[in-house]
């Protein structure tokens, strides 16, 4: 699977809603249910970081919910890469990218979104022919004014912002040109997990969902 065809892919996931829930979870028991409370609230998309041991047992047991598309984040080598696509991810999130981490994602086939943060980043990125990235740590990175100043000289790639985003500045990031979609967590807050509050999910779900772009 070559750069521009995993761009292709992620661009037409990341293009199902707004935001991206970013999720990590402690414990995968709970995984299935988190699942079907988001998509019922309209985001299909889902993320899934390698951050927890359950990481993987949730990718795996999100992986059978229909209307769901559940990737990996984090994936900081080769090994989380073959791991995430053992366990069902169909697509997979770098904080960065790494010439190990590119050529393992085109070897094993998982649709990498890799990121970015400067406009050299996004340059090496795009020579390679990724054409859709991630653009993180977005608000540490300079936020919405920053992104919008990668566009104007590098109009030919588009973004998916995560890292800070919030119900107050996601609007901002969706109104520029170069965002398809964004990434937060707050749609899947522990609390709401913890309790089981599905109903609450899906309501947060939705309103993310509406979100204009």
């Amino acid at each position: 699977m070559t750069p521009m065809a995993q761009s292709a892919a992620t661009r037409e996931i990341a293009s199902r809603a707004p935001i991206i829930p970013v999720l990590v979870l402690d414990d995968a028991a709970s995984a299935a249910a988190l699942a079907h409370a988001l998509v019922a609230g309209g985001l299909p998309a889902l993320e899934v970081t390698l951050r927890t041991p359950a990481a993987l047992d949730a990718i795996r047991a999100m992986a059978d919910v229909a209307g769901g598309i559940v990737g990996a984040g984090t994936l900081l080598s080769p090994d989380d890469i073959r791991a995430a696509k053992d366990a069902g991810a169909r697509f997979g999130v770098s904080p960065g990218a790494t010439p190990r981490l590119i050529a393992a994602s085109i070897e094993i086939g998982l649709p990498l979104l890799p990121g970015a943060a400067t406009a050299s980043e996004v340059m090496a990125l795009w020579e390679q022919g990724y054409d859709m990235m991630k653009f993180f740590p977005a608000e540490a990175a300079g936020g919405a004014p920053a992104l919008k100043a990668i566009g104007a000289p590098i109009p030919q790639v588009s973004f998916c912002p995560t890292g800070g985003i919030t119900p107050a500045n996601a609007p901002s990031y969706l109104a520029l040109p170069n965002v398809i979609c964004a990434g937060g967590s707050w749609v899947a807050p522990k609390d709401m997990i913890a309790t089981g509050d599905w109903a609450g999910i899906t309501a947060l779900a939705a309103a993310a969902a509406a979100l204009a772009r």
